[in-house]
């Protein structure tokens, strides 16, 4: 797998594990939903339950903003592994053009968000670097 093949699997997948770190130091990780923008990866707060409006993930960001996010593919069929990691900066975005472009990028992929899109902050992630792996040159995405 090249770079361009693991951005493009990346980005056609369905659900990434956003990775924060804590005040304490210790790692946070939450499955979310996600739209490759250009050289950013953005997810938002949207309107799923959730335990408090107060969420983790946004604290950590607002303390340590380097972030990562991965997808990956598993198989019982261990030829068939692969996974791509983006790591970066991340922003929140309360509002202003770069939290609505973030929105309709996500109403894109997601037609969820198309009926009800998400009314929280965007979390927007300016790459910095793709890591990738996979078990074998002929993985399936």
């Amino acid at each position: 797998m090249n770079r361009t093949e693991a951005q493009q699997r990346f980005a056609e997948a369905r659900v990434a594990h956003l990775a924060t770190v804590s005040p304490d130091g210790r790692p946070h990780v939450v499955p979310c939903t996600f739209a490759v923008l250009g050289d950013w990866v953005v997810t938002a707060v949207d309107g799923k339950p959730k335990r408090t409006k107060h969420l983790q993930r946004l604290v950590n960001i607002g303390r340590y903003p380097n972030v990562s996010l991965l997808v990956d593919r598993y198989a019982e069929d261990w030829t068939r592994l692969w996974w791509v990691r983006a790591d970066g900066t991340a922003v929140i975005e309360e509002e202003g053009p770069d939290r609505e472009a973030a929105i309709a990028a996500l109403a894109a992929k997601y037609p969820q968000y198309v009926a009800e899109p998400p009314t929280g902050p965007a979390i927007v992630v300016v790459v910095d670097g793709w890591r990738w792996w996979a078990a074998s040159p002929s993985a399936e995405p």
